[in-house]
């Protein structure tokens, strides 16, 4: 006989998960405010700066946002190569948040 699963457990387990990933995102997210400087900003200023972003539709502001914000992160990551190990882990995280926050820095 089989054993029965224990969902309750199962979706417990899965609420965790996605606890810790909303977590991460939003430490990411803060981390990138802080490296672009945005965080000089009032939350007023940034939260308007990022309500235009997500509004806005036009295709060829959004890619060059991204280009801008891309080249933001290479430019980084060669002046945050002789840091130490603990910096260089952060870089990841901040890549992974890069699109969205990185139009806001071109857009200010």
């Amino acid at each position: 006989m089989r054993k029965p699963r224990d969902f309750d457990a199962e979706l417990k387990a899965l609420e965790d998960r996605t606890r810790e990933l909303k977590q991460r995102r939003v430490l990411g997210l803060g981390e990138l405010v802080i490296a672009t400087g945005a965080d000089a900003l009032s939350a007023e200023e940034l939260a308007g700066a990022l309500i235009v972003l997500a509004e806005t539709k036009d295709a060829g502001k959004k890619e060059a946002w991204a280009k801008r914000g891309a080249a933001f992160f290479r430019g980084r990551s060669r002046r945050a190569a002789p840091t130490t190990v603990s910096d260089a882990s952060r870089s990841p995280a901040q890549s992974g948040g890069a699109q969205p926050a990185s139009g806001g820095r071109s857009a200010a």
